[in-house]
């Protein structure tokens, strides 16, 4: 999401041997094929689940290991990102909502078959929002589900014999935000995480038994600290539960026996803080994915020695990444320049190669520090190979806000790169990667405090020399866009265009209309209901400032966004227009961004001519 130095002819173009023209370098990579780290079959590993590209949209396969065969389960419009396999092996399951509106009902359908042959939908529950599906291996399972009318409820389910004559039972049911979080390798214990006591931001932890719903065990560390379930021992009869703490003030991973109460820390000599973490199949060593300097790395931690050791490369950052029974580990790697691919830590071949052209590399990104007003920003800067400095750029801010910006490809900001402009990445305070204080420091001035990081860094870069003050575009999605907007308003003097794609505009009618889960979101963050602290929701929505803009914007918008709905978007632009202000509203066929590669190169192609007709 960003602006051009230079006009579409001066690019580099191939011609094709039919008589046309190839696209530009840019479009090749959002046609690229890409395909997830997949889901193996507990009790068949060689059978798999995965999520690849077919004919430009995401979509569940069948995929066997011995034999590489992936075979397309899914072929549904706006694509398919959220799927898993049974235990045996015998069952992908995939949920199915409406244009990526992300309410709808779990489905399933044999392994190794066909798009549309005889799927079935196993769960008798109303459609929902998602919150959670877990399988046993002895053909029961459990489902979290919100919904805006009953808050989340969790149920078991029975998907073998007893299918046909019993109903789900009800496990755990609140009016707060809660997931299904991890199902125990016997299916005896269901962890759930909750925001019962009142936030969302910083989860407690409950096990239940799953065939009553009694409650077994608790886990909370206390106002500001949360705790997040991820995955019971692999092993039968086994009550260790891996979890995430942040007692220290870093994330950090431990082994929790809910039964017995033994708690043991997985003592990590590193600096950074640990962001996923996963068992082995023996359930004696644990997989760590740690994020530290916007690079995300992998360690293997032995329960035995209690030593962990680096697994797979050093550099760029690993994305996704499994264990295997023969302790092999499969992971998804990229970095700035080079192109994501699905490696082993066995082979150097990649594990499976999408259909299509590899994309091409891009630039290597560089590392900038500067002092800010809330300690040190550390970010990420990509620089043209072409023209010189000081360079137009696009300050690209990332979603969340607990997310960060890596060491990682991006189709995206590697088109504006090739398009002459700088690409600067901030990983501001309320960023992931640096410690809970960094994370949490938005508390209390909501998208003001990011503000004033990006423009600390925004500021250094234009006092060495580095990007043009006159030429500077913001840009970003979800949260991103919702930094955008509010930046167009509170800096009007720093921007010269903004590029907001489905953002918060209007915090108060958005609060209105999304979903219950973002809803406890934004009352943990904010402290409250906009009802109950009114001041502190005016003070970061973008509305408030819609005024104070004056650079042109383009705005983005999922027509289905249950995460940043549309009215909220719509009165924002109505305002801006009725003030005189230069703005562009898209609307799209889908819900918060669209899997659908014709559409990502629709958008951007949007942003490009806006940038080119108002920035010249």
């Amino acid at each position: 999401m960003s602006r051009l130095s230079r006009p579409p002819h001066c690019r580099t173009l191939g011609h094709r041997t039919d008589g046309g023209w190839s696209p530009p370098a840019w479009e090749q990579r959002f046609r690229a094929g890409e395909v997830e780290v997949p889901e193996w079959a507990r009790d068949a590993p060689d059978r798999a689940c995965v999520v690849a590209t077919v004919d430009g949209r995401p979509q569940v396969h069948s995929w066997q290991a011995s034999t590489s065969l992936l075979l397309p389960a899914t072929d549904r419009p706006a694509g398919t990102t959220e799927a898993t396999i049974d235990p045996p092996g015998d069952w992908l399951w995939w949920f199915d909502d409406t244009d990526g509106d992300e309410y709808g009902v779990w489905r399933r359908q044999r392994f190794g078959t066909p798009p549309g042959r005889a799927t079935e939908t196993p769960i008798p529950l109303p459609p929902a929002y998602g919150a959670g599906l877990h399988l046993a291996r002895d053909g029961t399972g459990v489902v979290g589900r919100s919904d805006p009318d009953h808050g989340t409820t969790i149920h078991q389910i029975f998907l073998g014999p007893l299918a046909a004559t019993s109903s789900p039972v009800l496990l755990y049911a609140g009016d707060g935000d809660a997931e299904a979080s991890a199902l125990s390798d016997d299916g005896n214990l269901l962890a759930v995480g909750h925001a019962e006591h009142g936030d969302a931001r910083h989860p407690a932890v409950r096990v239940l038994a799953a065939d009553t719903g009694a409650r077994v065990a608790d886990l909370t560390d206390g106002p500001g600290l949360g705790v997040w379930a991820l995955a019971f021992a692999p092993v039968p009869g086994d009550t260790r539960l891996l979890v995430l703490h942040e007692r220290t003030g870093v994330p950090r991973a431990a082994v929790w026996d809910v039964v017995g109460g033994a708690w043991r820390e997985l003592a990590l000599d590193v600096d950074g803080e640990v962001a996923d973490a996963v068992w082995y199949p023996s359930g004696d060593a644990v997989l760590l994915a740690v994020d530290h300097h916007a690079r995300t790395r992998l360690y293997r931690h032995d329960l035995r020695t209690g030593r962990s050791t680096v697994v797979g490369p050093t550099t760029g950052t690993v994305e996704e990444a499994t264990a295997r029974p023969d302790g092999e580990v499969w992971f998804s790697w990229s970095s700035a320049a080079q192109p994501p691919a699905l490696r082993t830590t066995r082979s150097e071949r990649p594990l499976i190669v999408p259909v299509g052209p590899r994309p091409r590399p891009s630039v290597e990104v560089r590392d900038v520090e500067v002092e800010g007003p809330g300690g040190t920003i550390h970010s990420l800067l990509r620089l043209p190979t072409g023209g010189q400095a000081p360079y137009p750029v696009v300050v690209d801010v990332h979603g969340g806000p607990a997310d960060h910006r890596t060491d990682s490809f991006s189709p995206t900001l590697a088109a504006w790169v090739d398009q002459g402009f700088a690409v600067l990445s901030v990983n501001f305070r309320g960023s992931t990667g640096y410690g809970t204080r960094w994370r949490d420091g938005i508390e209390g001035q909501v998208g003001l405090v990011e503000l004033a990081d990006i423009a600390a860094v925004h500021d250094h870069l234009v006092a060495a020399g580095t990007l043009d003050p006159a030429r500077s575009v913001l840009a970003g999605a979800s949260w991103g866009g919702y930094l955008t907007l509010l930046g167009l308003g509170t800096q009007p003097e720093r921007w010269s265009l903004g590029l907001a794609d489905v953002p918060v505009a209007d915090y108060v009618a958005a609060y209105e209309d999304e979903t219950a889960q973002l809803q406890a979101f934004d009352r943990a963050l904010f402290g409250g209901s906009p009802e109950e602290v009114p001041a502190a929701y005016a003070a970061a929505s973008p509305i408030t400032y819609v005024e104070d803009v004056r650079a042109p914007v383009l705005v983005l918008a999922g027509l289905n966004d249950p995460r940043c709905p549309l009215r909220q978007v719509e009165r924002y632009v109505d305002a801006l227009r009725r003030r005189g202000g230069t703005v562009e509203l898209y609307q799209f066929a889908a819900g918060h961004g669209s899997q659908v590669d014709a559409e990502r190169i629709r958008q951007l192609r949007l942003q490009l001519d806006f940038v080119r007709r108002h920035l010249g």
